[in-house]
């Protein structure tokens, strides 16, 4: 899937005629992924590797993320990738005045959520959470994303979530700092079951917020000013 992936994207990218790059980041895996990474980096001058020892989703999104040298990165799961995505959202974030971040949402008008009725109603649990319990605007925080690098990336470096929870983290950070976020529809078809069970994934979660919630709050200055970054 890796392969597919990545030639699917390098294919696309080339046919727009834009300068840019495939950064791909392989966390921990037991297979023969990194030596898939590593081989495609030799075939493709637009491929970079990079190999993390832990197997981490969240902190593999933010090594791509402090990795990368373009002015705006996109982040692609390797069984999600949607160059329709990119073609939409890069040129919001490169617009003057546009958002710093725009998010590939599953919730939002328009868009459309194939998997499983249990996965789709721990997503609206949990987007609920972050709006009433945390203030986040946008509907979804997981998935795909085309960002700004200079204005996230100095966020990224002081997440403290890996897992599941960077992704949450990272779009909060953004917008207690005054950043806008904006979100677009897409449509979200599993290729493969998820690799975490949800009776597993339910208490880890909801711990993490808990956690996430009081660091937050605890990063707040006196008088309610904008928090410490």
């Amino acid at each position: 899937m890796l392969e597919e992936s990545v030639r699917d994207v390098a294919t696309g990218l080339r046919d727009r005629g834009r300068p840019f790059e495939i950064v791909v980041v392989e966390n921990g895996s037991q297979d023969g992924t990194a030596a898939i990474a590593n081989r495609l980096a030799e075939e493709y001058p637009e491929v970079r590797a990079l190999s993390l020892a832990e197997p981490d989703y969240g902190r593999a999104l933010r090594a791509g993320l402090l990795a990368a040298s373009g002015d705006v990165v996109v982040n692609f799961d390797v069984d999600f990738c949607d160059l329709g995505f990119l073609d939409r959202a890069v040129p919001m974030v490169e617009a003057a005045g546009g958002p710093a971040v725009v998010v590939g949402s599953k919730r939002t008008a328009g868009s459309a959520d194939t998997r499983g009725w249990q996965r789709r109603l721990i997503t609206n649990v949990f987007s609920s959470l972050l709006r009433y319990g945390f203030g986040l605007t946008v509907s979804d925080t997981h998935g795909v994303k085309a960002m700004r690098r200079e204005a996230m990336a100095p966020l990224a470096r002081h997440c403290r979530n890996g897992a599941d929870l960077f992704d949450t983290e990272l779009i909060l950070r953004a917008e207690r700092a005054g950043l806008q976020a904006a979100e677009i529809p897409v449509e979200v078809v599993e290729k493969r079951p998820a690799r975490s069970s949800i009776g597993a994934r339910i208490p880890r979660t909801v711990k993490g917020l808990a956690a996430l919630r009081l660091a937050l709050w605890r990063e707040r200055l006196p008088g309610g000013r904008r928090p410490v970054l």
